[in-house]
């Protein structure tokens, strides 16, 4: 399953797609198949902004993901009152007493939170929260490096009884495949597709439905 990301701009590479349109592209993943989306909504470091998670909503009937540096309760309320189905946690920007409270409240707020780790000895804080839904990112954040193999290497530690999502550095069908064929239930992809002119093509590609240039 592919959770399209709606995104401007990245802290390594700047801005990403200039004539940038939440709704338009919002739309276009829909239509293509897409099972869910991210929305950044962090605006120092992505160019985001809450009413684009808002905007998209409007638009489409798959669920939305509010994607941002999620700190405080308040944010999770933001999120509820934008529309948001779900909710990034990241393991390595909050302690164990945070990441369990916001845990909560998002469940408690009838969202889903998709809890992310990049370094290995955080899995473990994040399976015993207990997190249904887990996302490992290719990217270490400190370096910017991608590493696909990174949730391939992790895979097995991971519950079965969990759903996972690989994010970050996923740019063909045959990423899509491996990390299938791993037991990985869905990828997080954003840049590839962002950078892409026609964008619901690039979908159709990773999803295997139109033949990879």
């Amino acid at each position: 399953r592919l959770i399209a990301e709606v995104k401007k701009a990245s802290p390594s590479q700047g801005v990403i797609r200039a004539d940038f349109d939440p709704v338009a592209i919002a739309r276009v993943y829909e239509a293509h198949g897409a099972a869910a989306l991210s929305v950044l909504t962090d605006q120092k470091y992505f160019q985001g902004r809450l009413e684009y998670l808002e905007q998209v909503r409007a638009v489409v009937g798959i669920p939305v993901l509010r994607k941002d540096f999620i700190i405080d309760p308040y944010q999770v309320f933001q999120a509820r009152a934008a529309g948001a189905d779900a909710v990034l946690l990241i393991a390595e920007c909050l302690d164990d007493k945070a990441l369990a409270e916001l845990h909560r409240l998002i469940g408690e707020w009838g969202m889903t939170a998709l809890v992310e780790f990049y370094q290995p000895e955080n899995l473990a804080r994040v399976v015993n929260l207990p997190a249904r839904v887990i996302g490992i990112n290719n990217r270490d954040l400190r370096t910017f490096e991608v590493d696909l193999g990174h949730t391939l290497r992790l895979r097995e530690r991971v519950p079965d009884d969990r759903i996972l999502v690989s994010e970050s550095g996923i740019r063909s069908r045959a990423d899509v495949l491996r990390l299938e064929a791993a037991g990985v239930h869905a990828v997080l992809v954003g840049e590839s597709l962002m950078r892409q002119p026609d964008i619901g093509q690039a979908v159709d590609r990773l999803l295997g439905k139109a033949p990879e240039c």
